[in-house]
């Protein structure tokens, strides 16, 4: 991340910046290890060569450190997709079926239970900032935004990135793209619509919500406890 930007200071520059870059946890999928931070210096420069020359110097620490934390909280939303999709369509909707309760639950008994497979775990190729293109859905919102402002008035997302992601499925890594958008400091992030494959995982895990809530399978299963 940042790799290319450089940590020399720039010109007219007032405020020492940091030069020291935080490991992520997000593992590389082009080579071992996991994905460095930018430094407050990159960062900074990074601002600059997009046009913000009047980003505060003294913030920038501060810009970093929310930088990372989001990045982080995308990472695992990501990561929460791919282990309900990457063994297959079949097995997830076994998790869907029961709703978004019944996957927090599953994942939460996976992770104290420790049987997480380091090797089928997703990886990050690289990722792209599109931060003038709207997804799909950030359109669709605007456009009722316009009609119903009162129910649907919002800012569209500042900081569109697409993460490339490395799916370990059972018959071998699979490239899957996640449109990330953070529309004040909420991360919508969910599988692209490249593939037919996606589309089917984003109705299944919508769809499966749904039919447990309103199936009255909760109210099922809390009276059958």
């Amino acid at each position: 991340m940042f790799s290319s930007i450089s940590q020399e200071r720039a010109p007219n520059q007032t405020v020492e910046l940091p030069v020291e870059r935080e490991p992520s946890s997000i593992p590389r999928g082009d080579a071992d290890g996991n994905w460095e931070y930018p430094s407050p210096q990159q960062m900074y420069n990074a601002m600059l060569r997009k046009g913000y020359t009047d980003t505060p110097q003294d913030a920038v620490e501060a810009m970093v450190a929310v930088h990372n934390f989001l990045n982080e909280g995308a990472w695992a939303e990501i990561v929460g997709w791919e282990r309900l999709f990457a063994k297959g369509l079949g097995q997830a909707w076994e998790k869907c079926r029961k709703g978004e309760q019944g996957i927090a639950l599953e994942a939460m008994k996976q992770e104290m239970s420790g049987n997480v497979d380091p090797a089928s775990e997703p990886r990050l190729l690289r990722f792209k900032g599109r931060p003038q293109e709207l997804t799909p859905k950030a359109q669709i919102l605007q456009a009722l935004g316009w009609l119903y402002p009162a129910k649907f008035g919002t800012n569209p997302p500042f900081d569109r990135h697409d993460w490339f992601v490395l799916r370990q499925t059972p018959s071998g890594p699979k490239e899957v793209r996640y449109p990330t958008g953070e529309p004040v400091f909420y991360l919508d992030i969910r599988p692209a619509l490249d593939t037919p494959t996606a589309a089917v995982e984003r109705l299944m895990r919508w769809g499966g919500d749904v039919w447990y809530r309103a199936s009255g399978a909760a109210v099922r299963e809390n009276n059958n406890s």
